[in-house]
Formats: structure tokens, C-alpha cells, sequence
């Protein structure tokens, strides 16, 4: 495997993180501002470095590049497979009316079956339904370990971009398909968040609309739980997340709230909540969340048959904005556990993709950092 990385800011020229090689072919990984993205420039630019790339773009809420959280930057990473190899899909989720389920079984079906190995995917984080585009997407490979996640927009929760070999768009969702006999993928993820409170019971939802918590108002409830810190939604709701607890199979999981309805006095969250889970509030700090980043990346070795080359790191905005000043603490855990060789790219999402640990079947989480493993 061979790479480079370089990375910029408004106005700027390009600047080269370690050696500047010539790449064939390469995976081109652009995670970024979203207003850099816009910018038809960006496009232009990226296409004379990279003539012959496949150029995978996704807007973050800060990109991960090397052992630095950049803001206002591109950061790009440029992948040349030597063994394995590696294929593209993409679908529009207005395509299909907007059901991201059908969106993420449609765009996985596009992929040749024959030797998939792993898929990476890079989705749009505003109009995508995390949760259903997962459920999607496994149906169609249910045996293939699936990561990735669903680009942000710092906390502006304005507009989020995804797109391949194009300017990036509302709606996209790309999938990137890994092949050979050699490759290998391995991940992991953990939060580091405590639920606290009483547990309730949700008693009123509509995929990812929560209406209503113990037959009362959802918005109504979670503003009187947050008590002078309600005055700061949506901003606070984003270090408040809600412990989930499915009464089907017993699985917690963390949704965040992206967005409020206050006509309807309810909560759009990141995923989907069923009617009748359990939910929590759940808080956290900073030395939690670096540790959980440590965890992470000691389960993503767990089982490698050989070292890894890349690690793609997604992880939450909510812990960006916990973290604060202290943000790079947890890709310097990383870094510690993974040691020097190892490449490292990614980005703070709207939602994170892996399975629970010790499973395979993928799910969208919130709140982790979420980590993939490659070598080839």
C-alpha cells in the first residue's frame, strides 16, 4: 500500500503530510469543510493531483488527518492498492423517494458480490436515514463487514455533502467495496458515555421522531432535564445524547439529537428509536472519552493476522465538542496504540457504522469513536 496525504485551508496552497509520491489509480479520500466542498474550485483542484483517482468526497464536522483535528480545512488521503483492489458505487437518496433501506440495498447490490471483502461507506448525514440505509445495506451483503459513516457539518446541522468522481451533492451515499486475497479489515468502536437519570419509556415515535417519553412530550421532557442548559439547544442536546435500550433484543445504543421540532414539541434524532425502548439521558468528560478511543483501538487489533497500513477513524461531534481544546487526545490514544507506521484519515460525523462489538452485522451508533483497520 502506498499513500499520500496533503491537506489545506481557504486560500491556501496544498500542503504534503510526509512523502509526495506518484500514486496509480489511487482511492482518494477528501473529508473537509462543507463550505470548502462547495467551492468549485475544490473539484477542479483535486482533479489536476489526481487525474487518474477516485475521488471520494465527504463534508465533516472536523477531519481527521495524521495526528491533527483540522476545522476549516480539506484533508485528503490518496490510497494505491498494490495486492487488493477496490470498487465504486454511489446512489442519490432522492433517487428512490427518500427510503434510505432501499437506497442502502440498491447501491450494495452494484457492487461485484464475487470476493467483497469489506465496504467502506461515506454517506450524505442530513436527508439519509442512518439507521434504515444500514438495515439496508446489510440485507444486501449480509455476510460482508460494513463501516463507515454519515458526514456532518460542524454543528451547523445546515447541509451535508457526499459524492465520487463529481462535485459532491445533497443525497449521496458512496460505498467503496475492498477485494483480493490478502486484504484484511478489522474494527471497533466504544463510546465512553454514562447513561444517568431514570429510565423511561418511549411511547411515541415515528422512525427517527421522538414524540413523546412516558405519554408526555419529548422535547417537554428532555428541556426539563436539562434545566439552565436547555437555553443552549440544539447545542447542548449534542453533549446530552439518549441511551436507547431496545426491548426487542436488550441492545443499548446512543442516538443524538440533530435537530428539535418545537411545533410539535418533539426530537429528530440521528437514528431511529423504537416505540416501547427504554431511554436515559447520558453525560460524559474528557479523560472518558480519550480512554474510550484507547479501547477502540486495542479491540480493532484484536484477531489481525498482520499489521495494520490504514486506520480510518469516524467519530461523533458530540465528543468534539466535548473535548474541545483536549480534541486531539483521542487520536493521540490512537496513534499510541496503533504506533507511527500506521496511516491515519478520517472525520467527525453525523453518525458512526460498525456492529456492536463481537458482531458483524452493522448498525449506526452515535456518540463512539469508530475505528477500521486495513492492510492489504
Amino acid at each position: 500500500m502506498k499513500t499520500v496525504q496533503l491537506q489545506r485551508k481557504r486560500d491556501t496552497a496544498w500542503q504534503y503530510i510526509g512523502p509526495k509520491q506518484d500514486l496509480k489509480n489511487p482511492l482518494v479520500l477528501i473529508f473537509g469543510n462543507r463550505f470548502l466542498l462547495e467551492e468549485a474550485v475544490t473539484f477542479d483542484e483535486l482533479r489536476k493531483l489526481f487525474p487518474d483517482g477516485h475521488l471520494v468526497f465527504g463534508s465533516s464536522s472536523g477531519d481527521l488527518i495524521a495526528d491533527s483535528v483540522n476545522d476549516e480545512h480539506l484533508s485528503v488521503t490518496a490510497i494505491e492498492l498494490e495486492r487488493a483492489h477496490f470498487e465504486v458505487q454511489t446512489i442519490n437518496v432522492r433517487s428512490v423517494a427518500y427510503n434510505s433501506e432501499r437506497a442502502g440495498r440498491e447501491v450494495v447490490s452494484k457492487l461485484n458480490p464475487e470476493g467483497l471483502k469489506h465496504i467502506f461507506v461515506v454517506s450524505e448525514g442530513s436527508s439519509v436515514n442512518g439507521s434504515a440505509l444500514t438495515k439496508g445495506m446489510q440485507a444486501a451483503a449480509p455476510k460482508v463487514l460494513i463501516t463507515g459513516g454519515l458526514c456532518g457539518d460542524d454543528a451547523r446541522f445546515e447541509r451535508t455533502l457526499a459524492g465520487y468522481n463529481k462535485p459532491p451533492d445533497d443525497g449521496e451515499i458512496v460505498v467503496i467495496g475492498f477485494y483480493g486475497e490478502s486484504f484484511e479489515a478489522s474494527f471497533s468502536l466504544y463510546g465512553g458515555w454514562i447513561p444517568f437519570g431514570p429510565q423511561r419509556v418511549v411511547t411515541r415515535s415515528e422512525g427517527n421522531v421522538l414524540y413523546e417519553i412516558d405519554g408526555k412530550p419529548a422535547l417537554d421532557l428532555y428541556r426539563m432535564y436539562l434545566g439552565e442548559k436547555a437555553k443552549e439547544l440544539r447545542g447542548s442536546a449534542l453533549i446530552y445524547p439518549l441511551n436507547v435500550t431496545s426491548t426487542e433484543n436488550n441492545q443499548a445504543f446512543v442516538r443524538t439529537i440533530l435537530q428539535i421540532d418545537e411545533a410539535q414539541n418533539a426530537m429528530i434524532l440521528a437514528g431511529d428509536v423504537p416505540e416501547q425502548a427504554l431511554v436515559q439521558l447520558m453525560m460524559t468528560n474528557t479523560d472518558s472519552l480519550a480512554m474510550a478511543s484507547e479501547t477502540a483501538a486495542l479491540r480493532a487489533l484484536e484477531g489481525r493476522t498482520v499489521p495494520p497500513q490504514l486506520a480510518l477513524l469516524i467519530s461523533c461531534i458530540g465528543r468534539k465538542l466535548v473535548l474541545s481544546q483536549r480534541v486531539e487526545e483521542e487520536v493521540e490514544e490512537v496513534r499510541e496504540v496503533l504506533g507511527e507506521d500506521v496511516i491515519i484519515s478520517g472525520m467527525y460525523s453525523y453518525g458512526e457504522i460498525a456492529p456492536f462489538y463481537g458482531e458483524r452485522s452493522c448498525k449506526l451508533h452515535n456518540q463512539t469513536m469508530t475505528i477500521t483497520l486495513i492492510s492489504e
